[in-house]
């Protein structure tokens, strides 16, 4: 591997297991980074550790739940013990379920934002610890979704979401002068997760691999002036959310998705406030 946007960095991919998490580690490596890939599945998170590493990349399983403060900590850790460094974190790690507000248990509540809240507050504290140490910046991707605008039966999920575009928000302008850049994607993919939406009108997705690209074109060199954004993906069309609407991406074309993404974005450049459409 190598040759490509990541050449020379780490990442740490969280939820690396499978689906997006498993093809945003899989582009990372493929675009030359290490990879720390998390997974609370251990078996999982080695399984891709070593498709990264049968493909002649660099990667290491560091198993553990997402909503663990010391997980979040070996994480880094790991980055810095194994590869020198910490470029790059992929906030992906999150779960979901489906069905009425008033059908929820304290439980259930507590879990969903265990992980999809605090889980990503704990990885990005420890990566931008380490960034700061190092002194060279870095890229932080965090994970959205359209659930916080409201879709019937995840709306414990689309709060969770809603947070994250507001911590995502709050962390570009606080990291901006140590030269942390920091941006979500909101994703659209042919996942376990996106089968719970069950809406007659949810449109036909692509694959994981599809939307990768873009997360690729957020962790580099390419999009250094790009942070405080929130950039929708579904494999096809490009968009990046405004405060007020979405607002499509145009001049990129095929072939190296993850460059040509990564050229269409730095066009915008600038940061944004993330906000409410």
């Amino acid at each position: 591997m190598g040759g490509g946007l990541l050449d020379g960095r780490c990442v740490v991919v969280t939820g690396a297991g499978r689906g997006l998490g498993r093809a945003y580690a899989l582009a990372c490596a493929a675009h030359g980074a290490a990879v720390v890939v998390n997974d609370v599945d251990e078996a999982a998170a080695h399984a891709v550790a070593a498709e990264i590493a049968a493909a002649g990349g660099q990667a290491v399983a560091e198993p553990g739940s997402a909503g663990s403060w010391e997980v979040a900590a070996r994480l880094a850790g790991t980055a810095e013990l194994e590869f020198g460094r910490l470029d790059g974190l992929v906030a992906n790690a999150g779960i979901t379920h489906h069905g009425p507000p008033w059908g929820e248990d304290e439980a259930r509540l507590r879990h969903i934002t265990e992980i999809n809240v605090l889980g990503v507050q704990f990885a990005a504290v420890h990566a931008m610890r380490a960034m700061v140490r190092r002194g060279a910046g870095g890229s932080i991707v965090t994970v959205v979704s359209g659930a916080r605008f409201g879709i019937p039966g995840m709306s414990a999920y689309g709060a969770t979401k809603g947070a994250v575009a507001a911590m995502t928000a709050g962390w570009a302008r606080d990291c901006a002068s140590a030269g942390i850049r920091v941006n979500a994607v909101s994703p659209l993919a042919e996942t376990g997760m996106a089968a719970l939406d069950t809406r007659p009108d949810r449109p036909v997705l692509g694959s994981p691999g599809d939307v990768a690209p873009v997360v690729v074109a957020l962790l580099s060199d390419a999009t250094r002036d790009v942070t405080g954004r929130i950039v929708r993906f579904d494999g096809t069309d490009l968009g990046m959310y405004a405060p007020e609407s979405l607002i499509p991406v145009t001049g990129w074309t095929a072939g190296d998705p993850a460059a040509s993404i990564a050229e269409a974005l730095a066009r915008l450049g600038g940061s944004a406030t993330v906000g409410p459409s």
